[in-house]
């Protein structure tokens, strides 16, 4: 069973994560916070010590902003923070356009798994750019450990080196293919950023997000080992105005 196997891995908080994709991913809030306390009280009686918290992966629409506004977009436990999945073959217009206006009305856009995206080595700047204005960075903890292939582990791990990852997270979806495990992650990270770091990316920062802490609270992002001299001076660049 997946809590069984997240609970071993040393995870305390699970955020139940469906996607959210009208005419494909028909899920609607009300009906995800209903299954989910249903599963909540499963655990309980199983006494599996799992607390979970709604939220939903959100695909883009032409109503995205007034999806959240009115609650059919469901943010990560009710907080400010909302999962954002982009189209995985190619860019969509306007996507930076749309996350400045979600950050304008208020809310944080959490981009998840970039380091899968097909049209990463293309638009890599753009992920920089969108840090820079308030997006959140969320990489998959297999892309890490090469569970996705040579591809996705060397963008996630050049996105961790140079300071560009503020959440690590399982992405599970099962107990096999798709884990609910960070372990051998967590060691890579240590390994590139040090442990406060590291502990920053599985803990600290989702604890934070959790509690709807503002953005500005939230540890600043590090620098890696492996980061080229250019990240390093671009990382200077982005936070300090040099």
């Amino acid at each position: 069973m997946m809590a069984h196997m997240a609970v071993d891995s040393g995870i305390q908080v699970m955020a139940a994560t469906p996607h959210f994709m009208p005419g494909v991913y028909d899920n609607e809030s009300a009906d995800v916070r209903k299954r989910l306390a249903v599963l909540q009280s499963a655990l309980q009686d199983a006494r599996i010590p799992l607390k979970l918290v709604s939220g939903c992966d959100a695909h883009i629409r032409p109503d995205f902003i007034s999806c959240l506004l009115d609650g059919r977009i469901l943010t990560l436990n009710n907080t400010r923070y909302v999962l954002f999945e982009p189209p995985h073959t190619s860019l969509p217009p306007h996507m930076d356009e749309l996350l400045h206006n979600v950050v304008a009305s208020g809310f944080v856009p959490i981009l998840t798994h970039p380091e899968r995206l097909r049209w990463v080595e293309q638009s890599y700047e753009l992920l920089i750019r969108l840090v820079a204005q308030g997006t959140l960075m969320q990489i998959t903890a297999g892309s890490l450990t090469g569970r996705f292939g040579p591809r996705p582990q060397y963008w996630a791990q050049r996105m961790l080196a140079e300071g560009l990852v503020h959440i690590l997270a399982t992405d599970a979806h099962d107990t096999k293919k798709r884990p609910p495990s960070m372990v051998k992650a967590h060691e890579i990270a240590v390994a590139e950023l040090g442990l406060d770091e590291a502990k920053n990316l599985v803990l600290i920062r989702p604890a934070m997000i959790l509690d709807n802490e503002p953005v500005e609270g939230l540890p600043p992002l590090h620098i890696g080992k492996g980061a080229s001299v250019s990240a390093k001076r671009s990382l200077l660049n982005r936070f300090f105005g040099r």
